[in-house]
């Protein structure tokens, strides 16, 4: 779960809420920032210390519509367990959201910064030192696609993630309110598009319990 951004904007939007996450000075930080939130929202959110490749020892089968694994799999180097284990806690028709790192264009970061050495070696690994300074691991399209598939959760539909802003940095102010709204009018088309979707930096997967 992070530090709670994604499933506060959820509990907002009216969802029920339950955040895993095993890191426990992010976890404090996520409870800290539900403290701030009205009681109603505070009531739809319960977030719990664990690690996201032991679900079985938190929920039953079936506990949930939806699971999101947003920017997880990088940091786990084999993560089919791990959503086997994410899958067996979806209803039936659950969707399983998973956004991960492109494996198929870990080229494209290095080659448009110049780094021509780091874009030919990028070509055949799916290895990669992110901008944190960590060794991690992206997935490719098709090794996901079969995994879904073998898990009881196949590949229902697919996006591309930061085709055109992979290079804005999270601290940049944002662009005046109309430039905004082009920008990400041209991401969100791009990244439901082919080849487009291809060449994003994330992936972005959704699988559906059968």
């Amino acid at each position: 779960m992070g530090q709670g951004t994604q499933a506060l904007r959820l509990a907002r939007a009216g969802h029920q809420v339950t955040g895993l996450e095993v890191d426990a000075g992010m976890l404090t930080v996520a409870r800290e920032a539900l403290e701030r939130e009205p009681a109603g929202i505070q009531d739809r959110v319960r977030l719990l210390e664990g690690d996201g490749r032991e679900t079985g020892a938190h929920f039953t089968p079936g506990s949930f519509d939806v699971v999101l694994c947003h920017g997880v799999l990088m940091y786990v180097p084999e993560p089919d367990a791990m959503l086997a284990g994410l899958a067996r806690m979806l209803a039936p028709g659950g969707l399983l959201s998973l956004l991960v790192r492109n494996g198929d264009a870990l080229a494209m970061r290095p080659g448009l910064a110049g780094d021509w050495s780091s874009t030919l070696a990028a070509f055949d690994t799916v290895a990669y030192r992110n901008r944190l300074g960590l060794d991690v691991r992206a997935d490719r399209l098709a090794d996901l696609t079969s995994t879904l598939s073998g898990i009881g959760a196949p590949l229902h539909t697919w996006y591309g993630v930061r085709v055109f802003t992979d290079g804005t940095e999270a601290g940049r102010e944002l662009p005046p309110e109309q430039e905004l709204e082009r920008l990400l009018a041209a991401e969100e088309r791009a990244g439901r598009t082919d080849p487009y979707r291809g060449v994003a930096a994330l992936l972005h997967l959704i699988g559906v319990r059968g």
